[in-house]
Formats: structure tokens, C-alpha cells, sequence
């Protein structure tokens, strides 16, 4: 059985994630990163960076 926490959880990370690894990318392209793969790797630094911040965002929702 799933925990209504997890399932707020997966739903502020699909939003949460994608923001924070767009936002990574556009610094790093300001920042004159051209590169495939330093691309890729500030992608995937937002994606699970942005694993516990959905963790944190939702706990704080529930009240706990």
C-alpha cells in the first residue's frame, strides 16, 4: 500500500526536478558551458538534487 506521502512526493519531484535541471543548465550555458556531457551532468545534478527537496516540500505540507 502506498503512503499518501509518497505519492505528493513523486508529484512535487516531477516538477521540482525538471525546474532544477532546467535552471542548471541555463547557468551553465551563461556561464559559456558548451559541452555535451557538462550539460547532461548539471541535468542530472537537478534531477537528484531535486529528490529531497520534494521530500522536504511535501513533509512540510503534511504538517510533519
Amino acid at each position: 500500500m502506498r503512503s499518501p506521502l509518497l505519492k505528493i512526493i513523486m508529484t512535487f519531484y516531477g516538477i521540482i526536478g525538471s525546474t532544477l535541471a532546467s535552471v542548471l543548465v541555463v547557468i551553465a550555458l551563461v556561464n559559456g558551458v558548451s559541452g555535451l556531457w557538462p550539460l547532461i551532468g548539471a541535468a542530472t545534478f537537478g534531477f537528484i538534487v531535486g529528490l529531497p527537496v520534494s521530500y522536504f516540500v511535501a513533509r512540510v505540507i503534511m504538517g510533519g
